[in-house]
């Protein structure tokens, strides 16, 4: 959808080029030469009779010419006619008519002669005529009565006018008639009708003429026709007979086709070279003929053929010698066909093939003039000298005439003259002035000096170098001023001096010097050569799709030469763009604003500099949803059904998929629309199902992807007759709502579905299964009736029939429904517990008989609780659980039971009713199971050697504990694993001593309890032994001593300024002043961070107030709850790694460690002090 145009200025020059060739041997007008003639009227002069007539005739020559003029033939003496002037300096003449003078007084053959010293040129005979627009003639025109199906020639016959007139068909309105297949005007101007038909009939069918030349317009007098239809036609000639006359008269019967016009099978046709071919070929017939062309033993031209009329018109431009032969028109319809074959030869008046062209010659030259025309026929060729026939022209010994050509040998000064060539057939004559001066000139440049030439890079450069001399100068061409003589293929030289270089590339700028020399002189000129880079448009406008009141853009970014200014122009349609404000011109863009439908179209943007231009375009299309469609009717009224048709409206360039059909009702439901079909796009008629006893009227809604359209206009109403409901109510149930009674409801019809009015439902029931009669009830329109007195819960056959005034609905199929329930009777018998394990058991019991049931079974529930746990003998609250059973099932699962526990369950019928009485309380115990973990393990008093250990029992023993299993590890400096211990402690017991531990060492400890059936889940825990005394007191010698002491002071002063540094470097590194980071952070060094809220406290040595990671320590107690995490010290990393973030706030990163890594006697996971850090020493 997008094009791409270039245009170069430098191309056009091409065209330039052509005429400077042709006027290359121009003479300058300083110079002694003969007249040519520059400007004369036309061969075939119409002029308007109101206005003065002026007959051109122009020429030039040295000295300047003098006029003279003949009429018919013979010398017009213009100083005798008061009312003919002759322009001053000129050979024109103007006659003046708006003073009295009359244009058919000067109607006649005029030429013009343009004399001087060295010859005279003439002008064609200009033929002038007075243009006429005479009026009708007057006639009696008797109306047209004419029989459905014939066909019709109404005759225009206009007056003869000059030039012929252009005939049109109006009525009294000044409406143009419409023109169709069957109804059209012929090329003579009468209206022709295949066949006519009851709508033609109309008493103004006026033929106008209009004459353009004298912009009047003439009318023919009203014509009436009057179409008879058999019908009509009948009854009125039945009316006039008496009942024993015979008439017959036939329906309008098919024909085969007839011509109209032209007649025969044959005819002729005489066209001349490069006119328009008009054939025509018009046709009676019913149905209406189509009319086919063809050239029989050929081709219609391609691009130069065209079909006017309804085809009825053959139209062939610019035609040659090569279309002559035989057309055949066809008219067919279904009944059969006929042609016409139409003969055309194609003649020529003269037309040339080399026109003479001036001579120009230095004495003692030669030279020839060659004059050759064609022409069918073949046109004569005579010369004239001086506008005197050549054979009776003064001799010159220097010429010599052979046919169409003048040969000149060894010219003097004498020579020269104005040589006229006619050629001439029947069909018409060239004529032509072609002069011969003898001149003795040296050369002359007439491009002016120093011309600066800029042309696009690989486009072609023309430099101009016109000149004149007699003899003729020969011309070079030199690139620089000392440049050598330019040859070879890259440049063309042409006759008239221009040089061109085909593709100018950056290296051909310059100076190039033109040189024209001959036997009298030498001259040369500079011209200067800029090649500048072409303009192009790098991003091009694109295709765009928009939705009605969006916006859109259009991008046209462009590069050019830097000495360039381009300018940006935007069309749309090839036109301005309309002033609007909604179009927004960017530099490089072209927005427009809520875009509407008409700015639907194509887009252009055109860059124009000096020397080029570019445009690139592109195609909006504006879419939305379509336009309603409008025009509906309904035709084919029945009882059931009805046909829509309607026209589309328009598809905003969106096709239309569908069309929804709505209905109203307006007897039922006035104002609310309903969905009737919907038919897909391609159609604009439906066949619609109708309902007795509605007011129907339509509406349609078009389809597209935007969207759906705004409704139609609704339909003319259409009311259907009534008759009886087609159907019965739907959903129709039987249910009580109390023991008994019996409630029917159903869904009652709508508005048009009651089919008439009266509309009323026949109810019947009857008890199933017992031979009882039906019983029935008419209500209103209604949705329930209410049948009471029923037995508890019984089947009933019913049934629910419309009626209304005209009738019933066919018979309703039954249902079956249930007079109303009541609770159940009897509680389920034989309930049986079977326990599958410690937290499972399955209930089991028989099923209630369906007549104590007194409902639809709705299934059975089982209440189950816990009395009391089997190991502690406490009682606790009473939390009852419900599981419910659906349909007629007689067992049950029962998850989620404690285990050694005792419990009660009962199970209870469930009806829609509610339920029934509860069986018998059911008691059974769930056995032992596995208890949970120890409520605590605390360990307390480490001394070298021994661990004291305390513990809790399991919150939830399951069954009566049997031992506890005490398992425990010591943790080396490696943190490997070592040997584990076991010892099984009696479940009585609730602490034990440690003894012959490791000094100083770690130990992991896993602990659990144990019942008959198995181990619960353990509990773990870490503690140190403490450290040898003489191991101590050699570490506080060590530390006492000064050079250690010394060390550790340096060691620690580095540590801070490494810290300080660290700390500095940090703040320089952020996004924020320092001065706010010190207010809202201060120093993490100096104040470490609280554990329990991430705030900075006081520092503290204690190792218990130190910040503990979760799980990481132990409290104070050293116990361990069951709800805390089971990890130890050796599960995580050594400390904090700590930095600030980007904001200044503090960043704790805990690394999670495998269990077999090992934790260093009770080190802090802090990052160490400096008293820390001293100790790490020891």
């Amino acid at each position: 959808m997008m094009k791409k145009m270039s245009i170069s200025t430098s191309k056009t020059s091409l065209v330039l080029l052509l005429c400077q060739i042709i006027s290359a041997l121009d003479v300058p007008l300083d110079l002694s030469q003969p007249p040519t003639i520059t400007q004369q009227s036309p061969k075939d002069y119409i002029v308007d009779p109101r206005e003065n007539i002026v007959i051109q005739c122009e020429a030039k020559g040295k000295p300047p010419p003098s006029f003279s003029w003949t009429r018919n033939g013979t010398h017009f003496d213009i100083d005798k006619d008061a009312q003919v002037t002759m322009k001053p300096n000129s050979g024109t003449l103007v006659i003046n008519i708006m003073n009295g003078g009359k244009a058919e007084a000067y109607e006649g053959v005029y030429q013009c002669t343009a004399r001087n010293e060295r010859g005279a040129a003439i002008s064609n005979n200009i033929v002038v005529r007075p243009s006429r627009s005479p009026l009708w003639t007057k006639e009696k025109l008797e109306p047209n009565h004419v029989r459905e199906g014939d066909s019709l020639v109404l005759h225009c016959r206009p007056p003869v006018g000059l030039p012929p007139p252009i005939i049109f068909w109006m009525d009294n309105a000044f409406q143009r008639l419409p023109q169709s297949e069957r109804v059209s005007q012929g090329l003579n101007g009468d209206l022709y009708f295949s066949n006519v038909q009851p709508e033609d009939t109309r008493e103004d069918y006026i033929c106008y003429a209009r004459f353009n030349h004298t912009q009047t317009i003439q009318q023919k007098q009203p014509i009436s026709v009057k179409v008879f239809s058999m019908d009509s036609l009948n009854d009125t000639i039945a009316a006039n007979l008496s009942d024993t006359d015979i008439f017959g008269a036939k329906p309008v019967t098919e024909r085969q086709p007839v011509l109209l016009t032209p007649t025969g099978s044959t005819s002729t046709k005489v066209e001349l070279r490069g006119n328009v071919l008009l054939l025509e070929c018009i046709a009676a017939g019913l149905p209406t003929p189509v009319i086919r062309w063809i050239k029989e033993g050929g081709e219609l031209p391609a691009n130069r053929t065209f079909f006017e009329n309804f085809k009825k018109t053959l139209k062939i431009i610019d035609v040659s010698e090569a279309d002559s032969g035989n057309y055949k028109c066809i008219a067919r319809n279904a009944l059969g066909s006929v042609h016409h074959v139409i003969s055309v030869t194609v003649k020529a008046a003269p037309y040339w093939i080399t026109a003479p062209r001036n001579l120009v010659l230095s004495p003692g030259e030669d030279g020839t003039l060659i004059c050759r025309a064609n022409g069918n026929p073949k046109p004569s060729i005579s010369w004239l000298a001086n506008g005197v026939p050549i054979a009776i022209a003064p001799e010159d010994p220097s010429r010599k005439v052979d046919g169409d050509t003048i040969i000149f040998s060894h010219v003097q000064e004498r020579s020269s003259a104005v040589y006229q060539c006619n050629a001439s057939n029947e069909y018409g004559y060239l004529l032509a002035n072609a002069f011969v001066n003898v001149l003795a000139e040296p050369p002359r440049i007439l491009t002016p000096a120093n011309k600066l030439y800029q042309v696009i890079a690989d486009s072609p450069a023309l430099l101009d170098c016109a000149y004149f001399g007699s003899p003729r100068p020969e011309i070079e061409w030199f690139k620089g001023v000392k440049g050598s003589i330019l040859r070879g293929n890259e440049y063309v030289f042409h006759d008239n001096g221009t040089l061109e270089i085909p593709v100018a590339q950056k290296n051909n700028a310059g100076t190039y010097t033109c040189v024209a020399r001959n036997e009298l002189g030498k001259i040369q000129n500079e011209v200067q050569l800029e090649i500048k880079d072409p303009t192009m448009i790098i991003k091009q406008p694109e295709y765009k799709v928009i939705q009605r009141y969006g916006q859109v853009s259009f991008e046209c970014i462009i590069k050019h030469d830097s000495t360039l200014l381009p300018t940006v122009t935007w069309l749309k349609d090839n036109d301005e763009l309309p002033d609007d404000e909604r179009f927004l011109v960017g530099k490089d863009n072209l927005t427009i604003m809520n875009v509407t439908d008409k700015d639907d179209g194509t887009y252009t943007c055109i860059v124009n500099t000096t020397l080029d231009s570019v445009s690139a375009s592109a195609v909006l299309t504006v879419v939305a949803r379509p336009n309603p469609p409008f025009d509906l009717e309904l035709t084919g009224q029945l009882e059931r059904s009805i046909d829509l048709s309607w026209l589309p409206g328009d598809e905003n360039n969106s096709p239309i998929t569908s069309f929804v059909i709505e209905f109203e009702d307006a007897l039922h439901e006035p104002g609310v629309w309903r969905y009737q079909t919907e038919v897909p796009g391609s159609q604009t008629t439906a066949q619609l199902k109708l309902s007795p006893y509605v007011n129907y009227a339509f509406r349609v809604i078009a389809v597209n992807r935007i969207g759906r359209s705004q409704p139609s206009e609704p339909s003319e109403q259409y009311l259907t007759k009534s008759a009886s409901p087609d159907e019965n109510p739907a959903n129709v149930q039987g249910i009580g709502s109390e023991p008994d009674n019996l409630v029917i409801t159903w869904e009652p019809l709508k508005g048009f579905q009651s089919n008439g009015p009266g509309l009323q439902y026949k109810v019947s029931w009857r008890q199933k299964d017992v031979d009882d009669e039906w019983t029935s009830v008419i209500v209103a329109n209604v949705s329930k009736y209410i049948v009471s007195g029923t037995p508890t819960f019984v089947p009933y056959e019913v049934k629910v029939q419309a009626l209304n005034d005209l009738g019933y609905a066919p018979e309703p199929s039954e249902v079956i429904g249930h007079s109303g329930e009541d609770l159940p009777m009897v509680a389920p018998g034989n309930v049986q517990v079977h326990v599958i394990n410690s937290t499972l058991a399955k209930v089991h019991w028989d099923p209630v008989p369906l007549k104590s049931v007194r409902g639809h079974l709705q299934g059975y529930k089982v209440y189950y609780w816990k009395v009391q746990s089997l190991s502690r003998r406490s009682r606790r609250h009473v939390e009852k659980k419900i599981l419910t059973f659906r349909g007629n099932k007689t067992f049950g699962m029962l998850p989620g039971l404690e285990p050694y526990s005792s419990y009660k369950l009962n199970v209870r019928v469930v009806n829609g009713k509610g339920e029934g009485p509860a069986s018998p309380d059911k008691v059974f115990k769930t056995p032992e199971g596995v208890p949970s973990s120890p409520s605590f393990l605390k360990i307390t008093n480490p001394t070298l050697d021994s661990l004291t250990l305390e513990w809790g029992s399991p919150t939830h023993p399951n069954g009566v504990l049997t031992s506890y299993t005490l398992k425990f590890q010591p943790i080396n400096n490696t943190h490997e694993l070592g040997p584990l211990v076991e010892i099984r402690i009696p479940a009585n017991e609730s602490s034990l001593i440690l003894k012959n531990l490791n000094y100083s060492t770690r130990y992991k400890f896993y602990f659990n309890a144990q019942t008959s059936v198995g181990s619960g889940s353990q509990i773990t825990e870490e503690a140190v032994t403490i450290m040898d005394e003489a191991m101590a007191s050699r570490q506080v010698d060590i530390a006492t001593q000064g050079w250690f002491i010394g060390l550790m002071c340096a060691v620690a002063l580095l540590i801070l300024i490494l810290l300080i540094v660290c700390f500095i470097r940090r703040n320089k590194g952020g996004k924020y002043p320092v001065k706010e980071k010190e207010d809202a952070h201060a120093d993490p060094e100096i104040q470490p961070m609280k554990e329990d809220d991430g705030t900075f406290g006081e520092y503290s040595d204690a190792e218990d107030h130190k910040p503990l990671k979760k799980g990481s320590r132990t409290p104070s107690d050293r116990t361990v709850k069951k709800e805390d995490s089971d990890d130890s010290l050796v599960d995580y990393g050594e400390g904090v790694n700590g930095q600030f973030n980007e904001d200044g706030s503090f960043i704790g990163q805990y690394s999670g460690k495998k269990e077999k890594e090992p934790a260093e006697g009770n080190e802090s996971s802090e990052a160490p002090s400096p008293v820390n850090a001293m100790n790490s020493f020891v």
